[in-house]
């Protein structure tokens, strides 16, 4: 055979099998498709009712906080309180020198004796020209000189004995004395330090701790949204009056323990602060035990239920430069990144939808990590219900 007819069959062999190994390629890799399609739990977005949990970062105040400050000046010579203790009312907490007030004392009460003397010759003027106008020896003008003179003497001395009064006052002042029953805070001055009314610091605070005030702001928009979820019998309530009406309240401490005792919630303020457009709020906790001081944070936990939520698991989330993500299931199956916005409320496990994904949208509720824009999956839809309260018993 000679070898120009041997190409030539070796050419036609490679196009008659041509077709058969390039259909056999695509099918090879329409399978290898097929197989990285994989499956993914969805979720269908369903309203939902749910009981919430909205915090609030708050400072706690003692239900009345006062600033001793001395009403005279003074030097400390006595210290009858250490910071901490606890004072009652009209309480002495510090002495300060009284020598001149009671210099001031002794000087009004001679004033006084002196002015009493000059009444009592006034007096014995008046019925001595009083007599001497019943003889007629003199006249009428001298028995009205000694009168005004012995109202001259009596004025003098109701003056003598106010300036006594004053300085007793001033007196009792050197005993600076508690307000309130409370807590005594720190104290910035000691023994020969000298204070008087206009000092910048004040010698201590008392706080009365018998119940605390933990003070937080609301935005308006949460509280129009809070307002709404409380049931009222009257359409024509306040908002304050539905604040009254809503639930007790929590306290989160500081070391993210809860406070035994609940507190109730009263709007602070009925104006909106036009520069942050927010509301003040006070919630009032008892404090028996004295577990919360003046001065000390927490958050201020606030349950309400919303009867038709969008409810969706943290884990189907995922977060860009500080904005939350979603993978959406489309119609073809395959998956879309959508931003979604949500409620400032309180929850371990669920995320509750504010914007961004509309009710019967589907979802990838969890392993999201490999998927990007456009993967297709194989949807496999799981029981909303069942997967709900798995994550709400987790919280």
């Amino acid at each position: 055979m000679n070898k120009s007819y041997s190409s030539g069959i070796t050419y036609l062999f490679i196009i008659a099998v041509l077709p058969f190994f390039i259909l056999s390629c695509g099918d090879a890799n329409q399978q290898q498709g097929q197989q990285q399609v994989e499956e993914y739990p969805v979720l269908e977005l369903q309203p939902r009712s749910i009981e919430l949990t909205s915090s609030y970062p708050a400072t706690l105040e003692g239900k009345q906080t006062v600033e001793i400050r001395p009403r005279v000046p003074g030097y400390i010579i006595e210290m009858h309180v250490d910071e901490g203790d606890w004072v009652s009312k009209d309480q002495v907490l510090f002495t300060l020198n009284n020598v001149e007030y009671q210099q001031e004392v002794r000087s009004a009460k001679a004033d006084i004796q002196a002015a009493k003397a000059r009444v009592s010759t006034a007096e014995d003027e008046v019925e001595r020209q009083q007599s001497l106008v019943d003889k007629e020896i003199v006249s009428q003008y001298q028995l009205q000189s000694a009168k005004n003179e012995l109202e001259s003497n009596q004025a003098a001395l109701a003056q003598a004995e106010s300036r006594l009064k004053n300085a007793q006052v001033n007196l009792g002042y050197t005993e600076v004395k508690s307000p309130v029953t409370g807590i005594i805070g720190t104290i910035p001055y000691r023994i020969g330090s000298l204070v008087n009314s206009s000092i910048s610091q004040p010698m201590t605070v008392v706080s009365d701790i018998s119940e605390v005030y933990a003070y937080f702001s609301m935005s308006e928009r949460e509280l129009l949204e809070m307002a709404r979820t409380v049931s009222s019998d009257g359409e024509d309530q306040t908002i304050q009056q539905r604040v009254a009406e809503m639930p007790q309240v929590n306290l989160l401490l500081a070391d993210n323990s809860r406070y035994e005792h609940q507190g109730t919630l009263k709007l602070a303020s009925g104006l909106i602060d036009k520069e942050t457009g927010s509301a003040s709020f006070r919630a009032t906790f008892p404090n028996p035990q004295e577990i919360l001081r003046s001065g000390g944070s927490g958050n201020v936990e606030i349950p309400f239920n919303q009867d038709a939520a969008l409810v969706i698991p943290k884990k189907a989330t995922y977060e860009i430069q500080n904005k939350r993500f979603a993978y959406v299931v489309t119609d073809s199956n395959t998956v879309e990144s959508r931003e979604v916005s949500f409620l400032p409320v309180d929850t371990k496990q669920l995320f509750v939808v504010n914007e961004g994904i509309a009710e019967g949208a589907r979802i990838v509720s969890s392993g999201i990590g490999q998927l990007d824009d456009g993967t297709k999956i194989k949807p496999n839809t799981v029981d909303a219900d069942s997967l709900y309260q798995s994550l709400t018993e987790s919280e």
